[in-house]
C-alpha cells in the first residue's frame, strides 16, 4: 500500500464522514425539507451501494481469495465473509436504542417548532444518544470507504459519495434535538461533525491493525465483509428512511438511477 494511496483513501473517508455537517447546515438554513430530493438521494445512495457490493466488491473479494486458497474454497470464504459483515453491522444496529433511533427521519421545519422547557433535557439526551449511535454505525462505514479506495480509487470515490449522501439525514437527526435543547447552532453542528469523524477513525484503526498483515487473504475477507456491511446499510437504513419521507416512487427511481450510474462508471473505468 503506497503512502499516496493511503492518504487518498483516508481523505475520501474524512470527506464522507464530515457530510453529517451538511445535514446540520440544511437544518439551520433551509426553511422547508425537500422530501423528494432526500428520498431520491437516499434511494440513489442505496442503489449505488447495493450494485457495487453485489457486482464489483463481492466479485473482487472472491477473485482475491480464490487466488490464495483455490476457486471452491475461495467462493465459500467470500460468502462466509459477506454474511459475517451482515452479522457485525446487524449486531451494532441492535446496540442502538430503538426509542432514540438516529435513523428516524427529521425535518428542518422542526428547528422552528417551539419547545417547552421541560422537554429540553429529553431532547438533549436524544441528540447525544443519536450522535453516539451514529458514530458507532459510522465506524464500519469508514472502514468500507477506506478499503474500497485502497483497492480502486474510482471505486472508493463511488462508495464515498454514497456514504456522504447517507450521512446528510443523520446530521439532521443529531442537530434538530440538540439545537432545541441548547439553543446553540455551534454545539449542534459540532456534535454532528463529531459523529461523522468516527468514519476516518474507523479507517485509521483498521489500517493500523491490518497494515502489517495486509495480503490477498486478509484483503479478500475484509472486502467481502464490506460488501455485506454496505448491503445491510442500504436495506436497513437508506431505503426505510427514504420511505419515511413519503416518496416511495421517487426513492425507487433513485435506486434504479444509482445502479445505472454505478454500472456505467464500472464499464467506463474498467
Amino acid at each position: 500500500m503506497g503512502q499516496e494511496g493511503v492518504l487518498f483513501a483516508f481523505g475520501l473517508t474524512l470527506l464522507a464522514g464530515l457530510s453529517t455537517g451538511v445535514g446540520s447546515v440544511l437544518a439551520f438554513f433551509s426553511s422547508t425539507t425537500n422530501t423528494r430530493f432526500l428520498a431520491g438521494a437516499l434511494g440513489f445512495s442505496a442503489g449505488v451501494m447495493i450494485y457495487v457490493s453485489m457486482v464489483e466488491i463481492f466479485f473482487k473479494a472472491r477473485q482475491s481469495l480464490s487466488a490464495v486458497v483455490g476457486e471452491t474454497t475461495g467462493y465459500w470464504l467470500t460468502t462466509l465473509a459477506f454474511f459475517s459483515g451482515l452479522l457485525v453491522i446487524g449486531i451494532i444496529d441492535r446496540l442502538v436504542p430503538s426509542y432514540e433511533n438516529p435513523h428516524e427521519p427529521r425535518k428542518v421545519e422542526e428547528m422552528k417548532d417551539p419547545v417547552e422547557e421541560w422537554k429540553k433535557g429529553k431532547l438533549k439526551r436524544m441528540g447525544m444518544f443519536s450522535a453516539l449511535a451514529i458514530a458507532i454505525h459510522n465506524f464500519p462505514e469508514g472502514l468500507a470507504t477506506f478499503t474500497g479506495a485502497l483497492q480502486d480509487p474510482a471505486l472508493g470515490v463511488s462508495i464515498a459519495v454514497a456514504i456522504a449522501i447517507h450521512n446528510i439525514p443523520e446530521g439532521i437527526a443529531v442537530s434538530v434535538p440538540l439545537y432545541h435543547a441548547t439553543g446553540s447552532r455551534r454545539k449542534a453542528l459540532g456534535f454532528s461533525l463529531l459523529s461523522g469523524l468516527s468514519e476516518p477513525l474507523g479507517a485509521l484503526l483498521g489500517y493500523l491493525l491490518l497494515m502489517h498483515y495486509f495480503n490477498d487473504l486478509i484483503f479478500g475477507f475484509l472486502f467481502a465483509a464490506v460488501a455485506g456491511i454496505m448491503v445491510f446499510i442500504s436495506l436497513d437504513e437508506l431505503l426505510p428512511t427514504a420511505e419515511e419521507y413519503g416518496e416511495h416512487h421517487v426513492a425507487i427511481y433513485g435506486v434504479v438511477i444509482g445502479m445505472a450510474v454505478m454500472a456505467l462508471s464500472l464499464l467506463l473505468f474498467q
